[in-house]
């Protein structure tokens, strides 16, 4: 699939709008012990600040899968492992694993090209915001089991909050460009709020549920969605002009998930574990305006739907003892994009502007694996992890409505990671101990990295709408990640 999973902008032969949004959220924090209390503020404080300076990027077609080193090492196969705070996003259930408090944060540095050579043999390249996505697309989370926290009859129940970029959108091309009346830049930096609760039924089987409220902040990028591009003559827009649409909404969804482990080792660990996760579709009421030259001329509305997407995942350890690990993991993806009908847009002047979508269902499969040395004798204290993985992403998006406002190609995806645990009596990057006798001290801080090569099958557009576009897209990207973690 393409660079972002979903189209969010895009008007091929007439218009296309831009949403834009800007929303402040307040933060609460359960306080169960005064000690506790004093921790969960810092590591929201820090959170906060974390995420000052992130933003959202855009990946494969508006969908923006690594949200977590460990995880994308692996090649975005993590929903039947889920053993970290990250599983708010991958699996919640999995959070069940996770004992006592821990924060992660972390950032992506991505970075690529589009091609484009028109009917006529014009060339044209865009890039995705500059020689890397300003501000990075990032991610947060919280978890705290309850039974740490104080509350004994509570053990079975974990609670955590994440705050992640899993849609979004950056792309700009020459404003001379062959296609400027579809599209000449678009950014979308949405923000994903995910208040979430697992429960472990047995020992064996964990639920979880959580909320995806889809928003934009002021302090994300721009805070808004925009598309640009240039008149064509069309809908009473002087050819040439200069076009500029926004807006600004918040949608709603939800997630279930569950995790069974059918299989466990004579200690306890996971031989076999099954993961199942369900996304629903979230719509987002956009409000914004029509600019032409700068000035605004009206009022504008549409509804941008995020797919529903179902999760099956199966990992395994063909070893597992007390001084190495292996796991391999299978997920597959089924993204509901043909949820995503149209984009009209709504003007107060009465006009609408039909854009119709079309996109279809797709599937994404991701192969990881991950090789791990417990306290070796060459690193004692530490914990090492060598990860590897494969994602193969369809294109939903017909021909006929293509806009490279998103592009949208198939793509293969190769992934190497590694990770790094500090634990008691080891010092992290040589200074900093790890672990110790404050209960606001780490007993573990974490460290894990992993890059990312993004191969987009080249394609040629041809049937659409807006003839302009019409041509060969070649793509690329690649992207590091980093994700710190602290384990209380």
């Amino acid at each position: 699939m393409g660079l972002f999973e979903l189209l969010l902008i895009g008007s091929n032969a007439a218009l296309t709008r831009v949403l834009r949004l800007t929303s402040d959220s307040d933060w609460g924090v359960l306080i169960f012990k005064p000690v506790w209390k004093q921790l969960l503020a810092r590591c929201l404080v820090l959170g906060l600040i974390w995420l000052m300076s992130p933003s959202i990027a855009g990946a494969q077609a508006l969908r923006f899968q690594p949200q977590g080193a460990n995880a994308a090492g692996q090649g975005n196969a993590f929903a039947a492992q889920a053993d970290d705070a990250s599983a708010i996003h991958y699996n919640p259930a999995g959070l069940t694993q996770v004992e006592g408090f821990q924060a992660m944060f972390g950032t992506a540095l991505l970075g690529g090209s589009i091609k484009h050579r028109s009917s006529s043999g014009v060339d044209t390249r865009g890039d995705f915001g500059g020689s890397a996505v300003f501000p990075p697309p990032s991610h947060t989370y919280l978890s705290a089991n309850l039974g740490a926290l104080g509350l004994a009859s509570l053990s079975r129940v974990t609670v955590g909050l994440g705050l992640t970029s899993p849609f979004g959108l950056s792309t700009r091309y020459p404003v001379d460009g062959p296609f400027n009346t579809a599209a000449t830049s678009a950014t979308l930096p949405l923000l994903d709020i995910k208040p979430t609760i697992a429960y472990k039924v047995t020992e064996d089987l964990s639920i979880g549920l959580g909320a995806d409220i889809y928003t934009f902040a002021g302090f994300v990028g721009e805070g808004q969605a925009e598309q640009q591009q240039v008149g064509s003559g069309l809908a009473g827009i002087p050819a040439g002009a200069s076009v500029e649409l926004s807006g600004k909404g918040t949608g709603v969804g939800m997630n279930a998930s569950l995790l069974y482990i059918p299989i466990r080792s004579s200690d306890g660990k996971p031989l076999a574990s099954i993961g199942m996760v369900y996304r629903s579709q979230a719509v987002l009421p956009l409000h914004g305006g029509l600019l032409i030259n700068g000035a605004k001329v009206a009022d504008a509305s549409t509804s941008l739907a995020l797919p529903p997407i179902y999760t099956g995942a199966v990992a395994l350890w063909p070893v597992r003892t007390q001084e190495r690990e292996w796991k391999l993991e299978l997920d597959v993806d089924f993204v509901v994009w043909k949820s995503h009908k149209d984009l009209n847009i709504y003007l107060s002047n009465g006009t609408t502007l039909p854009q119709s979508r079309q996109w279809k269902t797709v599937q994404v499969v991701a192969v990881g694996t991950e090789y791990k040395w417990l306290n070796p004798s060459w690193l004692p204290h530490w914990d090492v992890a060598a990860r590897a993985g494969y994602t193969r992403t369809e294109n939903p998006v017909p021909d006929l409505t293509f806009n490279p406002a998103t592009i949208s190609l198939s793509s293969n995806t190769l992934s190497l990671g590694a990770g790094f645990l500090c634990k008691q009596g080891g010092q992290f990057l040589g200074v900093v101990p790890c672990g110790g006798d404050s209960a606001l001290w780490p007993k573990a801080i974490g460290f894990d990295v992993a890059y990312q090569e993004w191969f987009y099958e080249p394609h040629t557009v041809v049937g659409n709408v807006n003839p302009t576009v019409n041509g060969t897209y070649h793509a690329l990207v690649h992207l590091g990640t980093f994700s710190f973690k602290f384990l209380f």
